[in-house]
C-alpha cells in the first residue's frame, strides 16, 4: 500500500527520457500527491530546489498516466444485481 492508502496503483511518466534522474525522482514522488516539502525531505534538498526541479521538467514535457484497478472506483459495484 502506498503512502495515500491506494494499492495496486502504477504510474507511467511517458516522456522520462527528457528528464533528468534527479527531475524523474522529483516527478515521481510530486505526481504520487507528494508536497515540496515532503520530497526535499525525502530527497534530501531545499523545498525551492524542489520547486526547480519540478518546474524544469514540467518545461520539458511528460505525461503521467495513472493506472487504476476498477475495484478502487467503485464503479462495477452491484452490477451482478442490476444484470
Amino acid at each position: 500500500m502506498d503512502k495515500r492508502g491506494e494499492k495496486n496503483v502504477q504510474v507511467e511518466i511517458r516522456g522520462v527520457e527528457k528528464l533528468s534522474f534527479r527531475e524523474r525522482q522529483v516527478v515521481t514522488l510530486k505526481e504520487m500527491g507528494f508536497t515540496n516539502e515532503e520530497v526535499a525531505r525525502r530527497l534530501n534538498l531545499s523545498a525551492s530546489s524542489v520547486a526547480t526541479l519540478y518546474h524544469r521538467a514540467r518545461a520539458k514535457g511528460y505525461q503521467v498516466v495513472i493506472i487504476l484497478p476498477g475495484d478502487s472506483l467503485n464503479i462495477f459495484a452491484g452490477e451482478e444485481e442490476n444484470g
